[in-house]
């Protein structure tokens, strides 16, 4: 099967500091691949150069046939397939949640107002926000700020996407309406890489998870190899003190 996604020797240097250091990793459709490791390890670095928001230092990255390159045209072409969504929520504040949502449909792929809503409505309603089309995002939770985020990026229909760390912005008691919108997604099919401190998410959802140390994938395999029998004494150290912190 054609990997969605395929990267190798991917090197990313911010200046004498390299954060990417030699990544290969490839991403077939449908599957679910869950980023783990300690802060700093690379993992938010990584989602932005698949998506062309990081120039790449060296190697190669394609995405549904297509290389990332900094050229604005292969880009903008490039993100209409590629959904992403970051920690912070960053709707626009002086627009109505159907007005956010329904903004890249219109601009981007030059749908009509009444074909972008019709497309939005049915999102919306999957995330029990249809009664909040009109209202403006400080009006709303940060879990449902976040949702409306997701969904922001799902009316693009993208044939990928990618979650930074979504859910370490909101509070406990707000992670788990997203975690299960998440859960929906995977389990429709839905390409996903996702960058996570949420250890049961990755452990339940992803179909490979990668561990990321020192801008290295140091190991990866199904869920179940990674989480009981880890082969890097490194990942093990890891998850161990994951699971004392009783996030695991």
């Amino acid at each position: 099967m054609t990997p969605v996604v395929e990267i190798r020797g991917l090197v990313k240097r911010f200046g004498f500091t390299t954060v990417l250091d030699g990544i290969d990793l490839d991403v077939t459709d449908h599957e679910v691949v869950c980023l783990i490791g300690a802060s700093g390890s690379g993992k938010s670095t990584l989602l932005r150069c698949v998506n062309g928001l990081e120039p790449l230092s060296s190697g190669t990255v394609t995405v549904a046939g297509r290389t990332v390159i900094q050229d604005d045209i292969k880009l903008n072409r490039l993100r209409r397939d590629v959904g992403i969504v970051f920690q912070s929520y960053n709707l626009f504040p002086h627009m109505t949640v159907m007005h956010n949502v329904t903004l890249a449909p219109r601009k981007v792929l030059h749908l009509s107002t009444e074909e972008a809503e019709q497309r939005a409505r049915p999102l919306l309603e999957r995330i029990g926000l249809a009664d909040k089309a009109s209202a403006y995002p400080d009006s709303l939770s940060g879990g449902q700020q976040q949702r409306v985020a997701i969904v922001r990026a799902l009316a693009m229909q993208p044939k990928l996407m990618l979650f930074d760390e979504i859910t370490s912005a909101l509070d406990p008691e707000l992670v788990n309406e997203v975690l299960l919108m998440m859960k929906d997604l995977a389990q429709e099919g839905m390409t996903m890489i996702v960058a996570t401190h949420e250890m049961a998410f990755a452990r339940d959802v992803a179909n490979k998870v990668c561990f990321l140390h020192q801008g290295k994938i140091l190991e990866e395999g199904p869920p179940q190899q990674i989480f009981t029998s880890p082969k890097e004494e490194r990942t093990a150290e890891f998850l161990k003190r994951t699971l004392e912190s009783g996030r695991l």
